[in-house]
């Protein structure tokens, strides 16, 4: 799960460069859209006149850019919907106006004077006519999964040192000169989405048009991997398994954490050197570059607002890697893991798709039943933000350290991504969840699951959820056909003061698992004692230890060898 910011209540005013400047004497920021701002923004592609989101972001500190400040805990900032910028043209967000959000603060009025660094960003849309009628305005991915503080196109200003003093009514000046430039150049007739970052030695990097997901957009659109090469491959005629390694966008870095150079610490110590070696099994590590217009990753299933991610993958994805690189073609030979996100990914792909993979580890899941949507009954709880009773309204917690001390809320964090997009286009983590599990709303965009300023929960909206992606119901409701094609598939683990409350719903699938359900079947769940956020189950080799990468790579391989049928070419397979 990755966390994005907010901001708070302001009002936009679009003038021509040549109109005259406000009357009013309320504090406003105008903010100018510069011809070379808009010109590098054609440059990539991207749609001009601008439709986005305006911000403009305030911090004490200046050892960074405003911009990269931003988060739940993070500093303030105000933003609002935008229509049809150009060169020159002039924005006004004053405070105090209904239809600017802000956060941490509802108004700029309510910000402390004193010294100030401010910046203006804005978030530049695409827009999208939709195979299913609608037509909306959201981010295209850039390069930089789905954030909007650092995606390649999006304008920004300098960084301007300023004295803030919201009750003298002053206007304050920024101008958006420049863009947030790729990565890595985008090639002549290339596309900005999902970056271009250049193949090294052993990792690899594919990025293909996807008909399926071209054709529910209705304009191009592409998916990638990283693909990391077992050692020797160039110098064997043999083909070999694949570790899918789910979980947020992972830009250019390799599968695992590999590095050609130096080891790495923690969970990752000795992999690199591991994966070198003549003593390690001889697969493939593959990550998926799949951030789409909510979110730095699709979740991998087919969705009314994503559209067909689920079939990008398996049918065009992963046939082409096939096709490309010496994989094993058999479901035996693929396996999929992940954490957090990646950890719902990695079930939810087993579940949905059982023929397809041949073994999933999902570690601290997201919400895997949806009686805890983290911390938040979306079935019975009537209110996400509070609990309630006669007397008192009582806030619930939204993230928590291991030893039990509360760091959010849900209202926060649900309010930082209002004030950063409108119509669950935050970018957020709360958002891609409305996307991914949801129906399309009205508007076109996701039907939320409750209201976001509220908090009060659309039951219409949590009913859809259950019967399209609650696994855990799932799994209930299909369990005769579904048992005997993942039995021995699944293993889950989760720390038992999971930072985000994850644990609760793992608990439930566990009790239908391992109590309720019939047949039984094999399936693995661990549960880590005082562990936060994203613990990923006990050392085989080291009891108490946590789990290494270096050691999955082992269980992973001696599952895939376990499976393999009597004929397979296991060459591969070290010890």
């Amino acid at each position: 799960m990755t966390r994005i910011p907010a901001t708070i209540f302001l009002f936009i005013v679009l003038v021509s460069s040549g109109c005259q400047g406000p009357s009013s004497n309320t504090t406003s920021f105008q903010v100018k859209v510069s011809e070379d701002a808009i010109a590098a923004i054609e440059s990539l592609g991207l749609d001009t006149p601008v439709h986005g989101r305006l911000f403009v972001v305030i911090s004490r500190d200046d050892s960074r850019e405003p911009r990269l400040q931003t988060g739940v805990s993070g500093v303030p900032f105000w933003g609002i919907d935008v229509e049809g910028l150009k060169a020159g043209d002039i924005i006004e967000l004053k405070a105090d106006d209904a239809d600017v959000r802000g956060y941490p603060f509802e108004s700029l009025s309510e910000l402390p004077a004193g010294s100030y660094f401010a910046q203006a960003v804005l978030s530049v849309y695409t827009k999208f006519e939709r195979s299913d009628g609608h037509t909306v305005s959201i981010h295209l991915n850039s390069g930089a999964g789905q954030n909007q503080w650092r995606a390649p196109g999006n304008a920004i200003s300098t960084v301007v040192n300023m004295e803030i003093d919201p009750a003298k009514g002053r206007h304050y000046q920024l101008e958006l000169s420049a863009i947030i430039p790729p990565d890595n150049p985008v090639p002549a007739g290339g596309s900005l989405q999902q970056g271009n970052p250049p193949d090294t030695d052993r990792v690899k990097f594919v990025k293909i048009r996807s008909t399926l997901l071209s054709d529910f957009w209705g304009r191009d659109m592409y998916v990638g991997a990283n693909v990391l090469l077992p050692e020797g491959y160039d110098e064997s005629s043999q083909s070999y398994p694949v570790m899918y390694m789910q979980g947020h966008f992972p830009g250019g870095s390799s599968p695992l954490g590999y590095s050609d150079e130096g080891e790495g610490r923690g969970r990752g110590a000795g992999l690199s050197e591991y994966w070198r070696s003549s003593s390690s099994p001889k697969m493939f590590a593959v990550t998926f570059r799949d951030a789409n217009p909510f979110y730095d990753t699709s979740y991998s299933v087919n969705s009314e607002n994503l559209g067909p991610y689920g079939d990008a993958i398996t049918q065009e994805l992963v046939p082409y890697l096939e096709s490309q690189f010496r994989m094993i073609p058999e479901s035996w030979a693929r396996i999929v893991a992940g954490g957090s996100t990646g950890g719902w990914e990695a079930i939810a792909m087993q579940v949905f798709q059982p023929d397809f993979w041949g073994g999933s580890w999902g570690w601290c899941p997201d919400p895997l039943d949806f009686n805890y949507h983290q911390i938040v009954n979306v079935y019975d709880d009537e209110n996400a933000y509070f609990t309630k009773n006669e007397w008192h309204n009582v806030e619930r917690p939204n993230a928590r350290n291991f030893d039990g001390n509360i760091r959010s809320t849900v209202r926060q964090e649900n309010h930082l991504e209002l004030a950063t997009g409108s119509n669950t286009r935050s970018g957020g983590q709360w958002a891609v969840w409305e996307a991914v599990f949801g129906p399309v709303g009205a508007n076109g965009y996701p039907q939320p699951i409750w209201d976001p300023i509220t908090g009060d929960i659309n039951k219409e909206t949590a009913a859809y959820w259950r019967s399209n992606f609650d696994i855990n119901q799932h799994l209930q409701s299909n369990w005769e056909t579904l048992s005997g094609k993942l039995d021995g598939k699944m293993h889950i683990a989760v720390g038992d003061m999971d930072s985000y409350y994850l644990d609760n719903p793992v608990y439930l699938l566990d009790e239908f698992l391992n109590k309720e359900a019939q047949p039984k079947i094999e399936t693995e769940i661990q549960y880590g004692r005082r562990k936060p956020h994203c613990w990923t189950g006990y050392s085989p080799n080291n009891p108490g230890e946590d789990m290494s990468t270096k050691e999955f790579v082992r269980i992973a391989a001696d599952h895939i060898a376990s499976n393999a049928p009597a004929n397979a070419d296991m060459r591969w397979f070290r010890r």
